[in-house]
């Protein structure tokens, strides 16, 4: 028996004998129950009870209480797998008349609600850590101690109260709490996803992904060839994962040996490892789980989300190979044999790996819904992966992509479980709008201001809880307030992702740079800021998109010509960027051209006429005065 990691990086158990069997039938059931659905009507609060249900007793049987220890299901377990059957049973066997009693809960229904969630925040903890559903039990006391707030000088946060009965009724009995949009986009859009990825994956997907990157880039006699293959093949296998630390460690069991003989240092490396892994939570059909709960926030399809973000997908992207490209002058790096196929024979062996995520595109298009579209990729999937013998989904191979799917969207259950506690606490109290007002209030109604300060919160915010419920709090208390000073509804809901997304490597601490120094063998805390260096230029995108109309067209929402200018000079700014903090145009740059290509950068990214000029100007005269004074060759 060993440990795994799954989607939200928690250790899990490897079970044999009976308590191995039941979950693996119990996996196997939920991602077929998750593709029942697509095709056959269930209601919604039966579909997420019962999947809540089967989510949460694998999580006890999978999840050990202490991370490092219990590789058996231990008597607790079971005694936690019980409670979660019956709690979460009797609103199925209740269920006509369970509905309508919200308002008025029976004590059964107190008891039950309250044991729910209690096994709620221990699933938490158990798949992400402590901090999560401690977070979730002061939104809880907040909820029940409003009144005496007064009394100790939090008057401003003060209301009016709850008792138990009505929080229980919210939380367990509504769709507004546990079982609310959260849950309901993990249990239908993000499941789906995992199970897709996880046919991919095994049916060797993923590892062509890589070879296939390796093969178009890698073999460059440029020395930065093995850095820039390194993110192609991280944007590839998000397409997989849509996990930044999965990612991070595929791509680093894979690819560390070449970036290493290619002179890169282990946190060099490990910055470039765990970049191009954070890239899996913008890089589509999945974007990570946050992004499904745009399109539910917004009320708008998936594929108007995929729009959105394929231009700052883009800018991050660039930002990471034009900071490799300077690290890797500077170092010295060289290129590296690389032992694969040429490009063109990797496509025409495996290319219809490829097929099916365009079919995910080609579907929606053509107006199908985003779980219909990845259910029918996914079934494709399968199908072609009969063309070559070795990459067949045999029966083994599609029941262990089954389970691999369930076990996968585990702590994405949790999380959103939990991140659904606290949304109903919100709402019910109103603390959103009141977070909304102090930081419009404290911006003084200046718009940059309150981007700015909304930007620390969801950083803040991203520091203690994972990205998805990073997401779903900010957008319940941060989005009021860019909305209320002017900012777009879509922006606003894109600006809080991408900051959440940051959380991912933002100091001081940030997984996927861990992750990725583990396998380095490199310092942690400096490899985690070089991963911030690295994503840093194209994190500053999302300001364009707040502070201006125009640039609206970084969203893909505003005329062609438009998008076209704001694009341009965005991919402009993160160039500016990118010589400032990589500290390299033609050759090394001095300190006063790197303060100048800052500027030139935040002015370009303005998305105003004037200030492009302004920033152009200042941009043409660096480059110029840098051109002349470089080393002759």
């Amino acid at each position: 028996m060993g440990e795994a990691r799954v989607a939200d990086e928690a250790p899990i158990r490897r079970l044999d004998g009976p308590s191995g069997r039941v979950a693996a039938v119990l996996s196997t059931g939920l991602s077929l129950y998750a593709l029942y659905w697509v095709l056959f009507v269930v209601q919604p609060q039966i579909y997420r009870v019962s999947f809540l249900l089967v989510s949460l007793t694998l999580s006890f049987l999978l999840f050990p209480r202490i991370r490092g220890g219990q590789h058996r299901v231990s008597p607790l377990d079971w005694g936690l797998i019980a409670a979660s059957v019956t709690a979460l049973a009797w609103p199925l066997i209740d269920f006509q008349a369970f509905i309508y009693r919200a308002a008025d809960p029976r004590t059964i229904d107190l008891v039950l609600g309250s044991v729910t969630v209690i096994l709620v925040l221990e699933a938490t903890r158990r798949a992400v850590g402590w901090i999560l559903p401690v977070t979730a039990g002061f939104f809880l006391l907040y909820a029940l101690l409003g009144p005496h707030l007064d009394a100790i000088g939090l008057s401003l946060f003060a209301h009016r109260g709850y008792p138990p009965d009505r929080l229980v009724g919210t939380l367990y009995m509504t769709l507004e709490g546990i079982f609310g949009v959260p849950l309901d986009v993990t249990a239908t859009y993000i499941i789906l996803f995992t199970i897709y990825g996880a046919v991919l994956e095994r049916s060797g997907a993923g590892q062509f992904f890589i070879d296939w990157a390796m093969a178009a880039i890698g073999k460059s006699r440029s020395g930065s060839a093995p850095g820039r293959s390194v993110t192609l093949a991280g944007f590839l296998l998000g397409t997989v994962s849509g996990s930044g630390v999965a990612t991070t460690v595929m791509l680093g069991s894979v690819s560390w040996p070449m970036l290493r003989r290619a002179g890169y240092k282990p946190e060099t490396g490990g910055a470039i490892l765990s970049a191009a892994g954070i890239g899996a939570l913008l890089s589509p059909p999945t974007l990570g789980a946050a992004a499904f709960l745009i399109a539910e926030f917004l009320r708008i399809s998936y594929l108007q989300v995929l729009v959105m973000a394929t231009i700052p997908t883009i800018l991050y992207y660039l930002s990471i190979l034009l900071m490799i490209e300077a690290d890797s002058r500077r170092a010295g790096t060289v290129a590296v044999p690389v032992d694969t196929p040429g490009v063109w024979v990797l496509t025409r062996r495996y290319g219809y790996h490829f097929t099916s995520l365009v079919a995910i595109a080609v579907l929606m298009i053509t107006g199908m819904s985003a779980f219909r579209a990845v259910f029918w990729a996914t079934i494709l999937a399968a199908a072609l992966s009969f063309i070559r013998r070795e990459t067949a989904l045999t029966p083994r191979r599609l029941i262990d992509a089954l389970r691999s799917g369930a076990v996968g969207v585990l702590g994405v259950v949790a999380t959103t479980a939990t991140a659904g506690i606290i949304v109903g606490v919100v709402t019910l109290t109103g603390l959103g709008l009141k977070i909304a007002g102090i930081i419009v209030a404290l911006a003084g109604g200046h718009l940059f201001l309150t981007v700015l300060y909304s930007a620390i919160a969801v950083w803040m915010l991203g520091l203690a809880v994972p990205v998805t419920a990073s997401y779903i709090i900010a957008a319940v208390m941060v989005a009021p307030a860019l909305v209320q000073s002017g900012v777009p509804l879509a922006a606003a809901h894109m600006f809080i992702f991408y900051y959440a997304v940051l959380s991912e490597v933002s100091p001081p601490t940030a997984l996927s740079p861990f992750a990725a120094a583990a396998i380095t063998g490199g310092n942690p805390f400096r490899t985690m800021m070089l991963t911030w260096k690295y994503t840093l230029p194209a994190f500053l995108v999302p300001f364009a998109f707040t502070l201006t109309p125009e640039g609206a067209g970084l969203l893909l929402q505003a005329p062609g010509l438009s998008v076209l200018g704001t694009g341009l000079t965005a991919a402009a700014a993160i160039a500016a960027f990118a010589a400032a903090f990589g500290g390299w145009i033609f050759a090394p740059a001095t300190a006063v051209e790197r303060v100048l290509m800052a500027v030139s950068g935040a002015l370009l990214l303005l998305a105003d006429v004037r200030m492009d000029a302004a920033g152009a100007g200042i941009a043409a005269v660096v480059l110029v005065l840098h051109w002349l004074r470089r080393p002759q060759p």
